[in-house]
């Protein structure tokens, strides 16, 4: 599909509703549209390929409108590409697929702020991630977006438990609308430009917030320079996540070395060196926080404790560094270069390799329900990327959430 193709199906999308919706617009006093209207709308959105599998909301002109309205930026800005594939989404088409992705007119700020700290994020390639392939990786790889500042509270993000579940309106539509982003106006769908091998539950929606209320140490929004009255959104890209039972733990040495075990499986190993973010439950926190850690310290500890042995490697043939990848790959593969290998120091009496290359590469914060000792280790594609205003390390692509100066003093709808 040509760029101009993405466009018109664009223009398509919010035409091909509008029988339906306008007649429920103007249906008088309360009288149902007949169902065949709805479902045939919703029907003629997988006919045409414009979902992600599930259902979508049709969208109207009208409706539309509400979501230009709460920006103050043109309907024609592109906010995201793919020069590679000359491809790009204009705000107008990142409206219409929050749209379908079942956003509120009030969340679509939140939409453009995460497309704004995706092009201001640079993947392990040294390009922008959209233009880095990497969303359409074999390995799988999908955003996570993490939300923090008072918009959590004003828009009803889910920030305790079930934090990566449903239930939750704002973390599943928001999330959903990036993904349909990708598929209806950027042309990411599977099986043609998407190659992922096994790809990843979160490929539907990935969209967290801070529990700022139960965290004992700073938001990451409050250690990358922005006030506490700023909210924002922080980009990353996952590859996959791990739970860590740690439930009886009482130092924080008992459950950072679960983290720096999880961190330091060699599954996750493709080149010599990884990242991760880390998503300490409250009751962890608390824990390391009552014997004096903060973040930096969290990220110290994780750093010089995630190390692979080199007899964990060689099991795993991982012990030679292939031509022009510089993946890790067994020292006798063809494309192995000769006398190359990962970078091992002696620990304990025995070779280690650190999978971190420093605590920059772990990203903390603090999300979930304060009823257990669980948290998650979330491996990321690339190392972080963006300088922590604070100088206290570096911290994902982030972009401050603007509401338009015409929708700013407006009340939310009721979730």
């Amino acid at each position: 599909m040509t760029a101009d193709a993405v466009d018109d199906a664009g223009d398509d999308a919010a035409d091909a509703a509008d029988a339906a919706g306008d007649a429920g617009e103007a249906a008088p006093g309360g009288m149902l549209i007949d169902h065949r209207q709805v479902h045939g709308a919703i029907e003629h959105y997988y006919e045409r390929g414009w979902t992600d599998g599930l259902p979508v909301v049709p969208p109207t002109e009208s409706y539309l409108a509400e979501f230009l309205a709460q920006v103050d930026r043109s309907p024609d800005e592109v906010v995201a590409a793919m020069p590679h594939l000359n491809r790009e989404c204009t705000l107008r088409l990142a409206a219409i697929n929050s749209i379908m992705a079942g956003c509120l007119p009030e969340y679509f700020p939140v939409v453009l702020a995460m497309l704004d700290a995706l092009r201001a994020d640079t993947g392990a390639r040294g390009a922008t991630r959209f233009s880095s392939g990497l969303w359409q990786s074999t390995t799988g790889t999908v955003p996570i977006t993490v939300v923090n500042g008072p918009v959590r509270l004003r828009l009803g993000f889910n920030c305790k438990g079930n934090i990566f579940g449903p239930g939750f309106r704002p973390n599943a539509t928001i999330g959903r609308a990036l993904r349909l982003i990708a598929m209806n106006v950027l042309g990411l769908k599977p099986h043609v430009l998407d190659q992922s091998t096994h790809a990843n539950p979160a490929k539907y929606t990935c969209c967290i917030a801070e529990n700022e209320e139960e965290s004992p140490w700073e938001p990451m929004s409050v250690e990358a320079g922005y006030g506490p009255e700023a909210s924002t959104v922080a980009f990353m890209m996952m590859r996959s996540c791990m739970h860590i039972e740690a439930r009886s733990a009482i130092r924080p040495e008992h459950v950072l070395s679960d983290v720096a075990n999880t961190v330091a499986r060699t599954g996750v190993l493709y080149s010599e060196k990884s990242a991760c973010l880390l998503v300490v439950s409250p009751e962890h926190a608390q824990l390391l926080a009552s014997h004096g850690w903060d973040k930096k310290d969290v990220r110290e500890f994780v750093a010089a404790n995630a190390v692979c042995t080199r007899e964990a490697l060689e099991r795993a043939g991982k012990t030679g560094i292939s031509r022009d990848m510089h993946w890790l790959v067994p020292s006798e593969h063809p494309d192995a270069m000769q006398g190359e290998e990962p970078t091992f120091e002696r620990r304990d009496g025995q070779d280690v390799h650190f999978v971190l290359g420093s605590p920059d590469d772990v990203v903390v914060v603090v999300a979930g329900a304060a009823n257990a000792g669980v948290s998650t280790v979330i491996e990321l594609m690339g190392a972080t990327t963006a300088p922590s205003g604070r100088g206290g390390g570096r911290l994902p692509a982030m972009s401050e959430i603007v509401m338009s100066s015409r929708s700013a003093t407006t009340s939310p709808r009721p979730l």
